[in-house]
C-alpha cells in the first residue's frame, strides 16, 4: 500500500514539474523591455522682487551707549524703508546681537579686558519694485545702515516659467528616446512612468539700462535673470 502511494506521488510530481517549468519560461518571455531617459529643460525669466538683509552696527565703551546709538540709527533706517514704500509685512528683524570686544594684550599673558561693546541689528526686507532698489539702498546707507549682507533676486510667480521648462524637458527626453531607439533598432512603445526633479533658479547676470540710467547717487544694480531648470525621468516600453 505504501509503495503504491509513493509511486502515485512521484507520477503526480513529474506531471506538475513540466507545467511549472513552462510557466516560468512563459513569465520570462513576457517581461516588458523598457528604456529610461532623463530629459532636461530650462526657461528664463526676469526677477520681479529682491530680498535684502541690511542693518546697523555700532560700537561704544559701554553696552548702553552702543545700544542707544544703534537704536537711533536703526529707527532712521526703518523710517527710510517705510518712506521708500516697503510694506510692514515685507520687513522682519533677522538678527540682533550685543557682543563685548576684548583686548588680549600683546603676549596674551594678562586676562582679557573689555574695551568696547558692539551692537548689531539687521532686518530682512523684500523690495517688490525693482526699479526703486538702487534708491532704497542709497537711502538706508544715508540714514546710517552700515551692513548690507547680500541681495537675492527672486520671482513671485514662477509657475508659468516652470511649465515652459517642463515642456522643454519632456521634448528633450522624447528626442533622446527616439534617437536611442532608432540607433538600437527598436521601437518606442507606451509610456510607463514619468517623474520630475525641479532645481532652484540660478541668476544669470545681465545689466538693465533702465536701472543704470538712475540718478548718480543711486546704487547701480544688475538684477540679471532667473534660469528655472526641470529634469524629468521618463520610462517607455520598447518592442
Amino acid at each position: 500500500m505504501l509503495r503504491s502511494s509513493l509511486a502515485a506521488l512521484a507520477i503526480t510530481a513529474l506531471a506538475v514539474m513540466p507545467a511549472i517549468s513552462h510557466a516560468s519560461a512563459q513569465e520570462q518571455t513576457s517581461k516588458t523591455r523598457t528604456i529610461t531617459i532623463i530629459g532636461h529643460g530650462e526657461a528664463r525669466i526676469s526677477p520681479d522682487l529682491a530680498v535684502i538683509t541690511l542693518g546697523v552696527m555700532n560700537s561704544a565703551a559701554t553696552a548702553r551707549e552702543a545700544l542707544d546709538a544703534n537704536n537711533a540709527a536703526m529707527d532712521s533706517v526703518m523710517t527710510a524703508l517705510k518712506s521708500a514704500g516697503i510694506a510692514p509685512n515685507d520687513m522682519q528683524t533677522s538678527n540682533f546681537t550685543i557682543s563685548p570686544r576684548y583686548d588680549f594684550g600683546q603676549d596674551n599673558r594678562q586676562p582679557p579686558r573689555v574695551v568696547a561693546y558692539d551692537v548689531s541689528n539687521t532686518v530682512t526686507i523684500t523690495v517688490r519694485k525693482l526699479e526703486t532698489l538702487g534708491k532704497v539702498l542709497d537711502q538706508v546707507v544715508s540714514q546710517g545702515s552700515n551692513q548690507i549682507n547680500g541681495i537675492m533676486f527672486s520671482v513671485s510667480n514662477p509657475s508659468p516659467t516652470q511649465d515652459e521648462a517642463r515642456k522643454a524637458a519632456v521634448a528633450d527626453a522624447q528626442r533622446k528616446a527616439k534617437l536611442f531607439a532608432d540607433t538600437a533598432g527598436v521601437k518606442l512603445g507606451d509610456l510607463v512612468s514619468i517623474s520630475e526633479v525641479t532645481t532652484n533658479p540660478q541668476p544669470v547676470p545681465t545689466y538693465r539700462k533702465t536701472m543704470q540710467a538712475e540718478a548718480a547717487s543711486s546704487v547701480p544694480i544688475a538684477e540679471g535673470e532667473q534660469t528655472i531648470a526641470v529634469d524629468v525621468n521618463i520610462v517607455w516600453e520598447i518592442d
